[in-house]
């Protein structure tokens, strides 16, 4: 996917500011601390679009993306760090469930892990709660670069075998799995027709 112009669009921390359903949108969700901002600044070729911490809880908003004119690229916040309030927590919940099951223009979704750890409990729930809203779906496994090559094919077939879906290895550093991952999104039609274009 050749990308020509990447701005940043919308930040969104209430259902109340959310644009108007128009361009498909495809989200990105995950653990906090999961690497989605960097597989984001990756997919896009830029380096410090999407901010990234080393901090969990950073992204506390829905942040949109505009990729050639043409589609929106929404990282989503966080989920699972205990450290954040409650009050904060639930703000999130909120958003996140009221976005992910009724937004109108949101063509499909795309779970991020973490491939140095098993599945965890709240990741299969999460995959289980988006199969249940019919919304088009894969994984993408994080920080592949840091396996060995052992690792990396015991990663991989045990999230495969956990999620019974596609799973994409991804690293940010080398950019393996970016043209994967870019006509997985063609697939699920944010990218018109349901034609690859990677």
């Amino acid at each position: 996917m050749k990308v020509n112009n990447v701005t940043f669009a919308h930040c969104v921390g209430l259902k109340s500011q959310l644009p108007e359903p128009g361009l498909p949108e495809f989200a990105f969700v995950g653990r906090s601390n999961v690497g989605k901002s960097s597989l984001l600044n990756r997919l896009i070729n830029r380096k410090k679009l999407a901010r990234t911490s080393g901090q969990p809880g950073k992204t506390q908003t829905l942040n949109f993306y505009l990729v050639n004119d043409a589609l929106y690229l929404v990282d989503l916040p966080g989920y699972g760090y205990a450290k954040v309030s409650k009050a904060a927590q639930n703000k999130w919940r909120v958003l996140l469930e009221h976005y992910l099951s009724q937004r109108l223009s949101l063509t499909g979704v795309a779970l991020v892990v973490d491939s140095r750890h098993s599945p965890s409990a709240l990741d299969v729930q999460m995959f289980e709660w988006l199969q249940y809203y019919n919304r088009p779906l894969f994984v993408i496994a994080t920080k592949v670069d840091k396996l060995s090559r052992r690792q990396f094919s015991e990663s991989i077939k045990n999230l495969q075998a956990a999620y019974n879906s596609v799973v994409i290895p991804f690293s940010s550093t080398s950019g393996l799995g970016r043209e994967e991952v870019w006509r997985q999104i063609s697939v699920a039609g944010a990218m018109g027709e349901g034609r690859p274009n990677a």
